[in-house]
């Protein structure tokens, strides 16, 4: 299966207002199957029940919490592990460092299991997803095209497409 990816124009240094822009692709992303309907098509094909599927993610969510408020890395078998990270300000002594002041831009990473990682990107292929420009969606690359040069043609897109 493959990943839709959209062509987006962003600035080649965006502290700088005039800078040339490139295009860049970015992923996609479809609606996410929610609740039952995730657990009702994971656990297809298993005599895994989708609401002991249900249940096991709700004690998992509740347990992970938890843990990471004690400073421990959470290892979920199989997917990978969840850890706090900060950012911080130093200080020029131990005594002026202050926490609350200091620490900053907390937030929850996860890092997937090399091998959960490497099932996922292999074979991986990308697709085109359109083209987005100063807010217009285009529905692939040679609609923008077209739009942008009509006198182009019903033969394809130009050169270098």
């Amino acid at each position: 299966m493959a990943i839709k990816y959209k062509l987006v124009q962003k600035s080649t240094n965006p502290r700088d207002p005039d800078a040339p822009k490139n295009w860049y692709a970015v992923p996609q992303s479809e609606a996410a199957l929610e609740g039952k309907a995730m657990t009702k098509e994971a656990t297809r094909g298993s005599t895994v029940a989708p609401i002991e599927m249900e249940a096991a993610l709700d004690l998992l969510a509740d347990f992970v919490p938890g843990q990471l408020h004690q400073g421990h890395t959470v290892v979920v078998p199989g997917l990978g592990r969840f850890r706090v990270t900060f950012k911080s300000r130093g200080s020029e002594t131990v005594e002026g460092f202050n926490p609350t002041e200091m620490i900053y831009d907390a937030r929850v990473v996860f890092v997937a299991d090399k091998a959960f990682r490497e099932r996922i990107l292999q074979g991986i292929t990308f697709e085109d997803g359109g083209v987005l420009e100063d807010g217009i969606s285009y529905q692939t690359r040679a609609d923008y095209q077209r739009a942008k040069n009509p006198d182009a043609g019903e033969e394809g897109t130009p050169e270098g497409v």
